[in-house]
């Protein structure tokens, strides 16, 4: 029952990679993509929360507790983990209504194709209305899972949860905090160097089909795997992974500079080889650990290795 819902949960990502990557974007094409991936998330929700799932998970750990107590509790590590997981998701799944679900599945659709059309018109007001209901909809996912047994915990926290688990709004704010004090400062005697450095070597006109190239041959030169994986052009660059044998990443490019294109192209590798590296278990144990491991990994090979090489 589980790896069924991880194979669901990438069928659903697949409608999504196409929807960024290969659809078509008219009114019309979006919304049906949109009630596509509703129907999706609500069968999905419905197999996530059906009550002998919440029964197969108490046997299990019911069964995982005699093992240990009979032999090295040491050897089921893994197992205790997956269950944990399992349950985790199962309280949370089941606290939220199916309709709520199937929102938040066809406003994800509707919300994109609005984005890409503001933004290419530069208009704010396309998106804003929008963006104001994905605010909305976050919002009453959220209180739908808030644990009324922790009162004090803030609602951002309950958020947060869903990328860093575990993680205190109070511990956020104190890392921003240490990043604001050192930044800041660095950033104001760089601003009043007299000595800006040159970008020169940007100017010009850059044949986009030779930057395709030039960046493909860049990424599997870091390690990018393309006989499990491909690179594709979108509005926004962004990784998408179907497992460790389908990890796809995509860039953009202009004609009258390649820097932001390159940089796009190595951050996403950097994604892509973290989860081509991830174990193939088809469970929620071998999925990224959370979205700041993930960006440490983009971010290590964007900034240390790209910006120095």
């Amino acid at each position: 029952n589980l790896r069924t819902l991880t194979q669901l949960k990438r069928a659903s990502a697949v409608l999504d990679y196409d929807r960024m990557v290969m659809m078509p974007q008219s009114d019309d094409t979006a919304k049906q993509r949109g009630l596509q991936q509703s129907a999706l998330a609500s069968i999905i929700h419905e197999k996530a929360t059906e009550p002998s799932m919440k029964e197969l998970i108490a046997v299990s750990l019911t069964d995982l507790g005699d093992l240990v107590q009979s032999s090295d509790g040491d050897n089921f590590k893994d197992e205790r983990r997956i269950l944990e997981l399992a349950k985790k998701s199962y309280e949370k799944k089941v606290l939220i209504p199916p309709e709520l679900e199937a929102k938040r599945a066809e406003l994800s659709s509707a919300a994109y194709s609005t984005w890409v059309k503001a933004r290419e018109a530069k208009d704010f007001e396309m998106f804003e209305e929008c963006l104001e209901d994905c605010f909305s909809t976050a919002k009453e996912l959220a209180l739908a899972v808030k644990d009324e047994k922790q009162e004090k915990k803030s609602l951002y926290t309950q958020m947060l949860d869903e990328f860093e688990m575990g993680m205190e709004e109070s511990r956020i704010d104190d890392i921003f905090a240490q990043i604001e004090n050192a930044l800041k400062p660095l950033i104001a005697k760089v601003l009043e160097s007299e000595n800006a450095p040159s970008a020169q070597a940007q100017e010009g006109t850059f044949d986009i089909q030779k930057q395709k190239e030039m960046n493909k041959k860049i990424i599997t030169k870091m390690g990018f795997d393309l006989e499990h994986g491909r690179i594709d052009q979108s509005v926004h660059p962004f990784t998408m992974s179907f497992g460790p044998s389908d990890v796809r990443i995509t860039s953009r490019f202009r004609k009258d500079e390649w820097f932001q294109g390159l940089a796009a192209t190595i951050h996403e590798g950097g994604h892509a080889m973290y989860e081509q590296n991830l174990g193939g278990a088809d469970l929620e144990i071998d999925e990224f650990l959370s979205m700041g491991m993930h960006e440490s990994q983009s971010l290590f090979w964007e900034r240390h290795v790209g910006k120095l090489e």
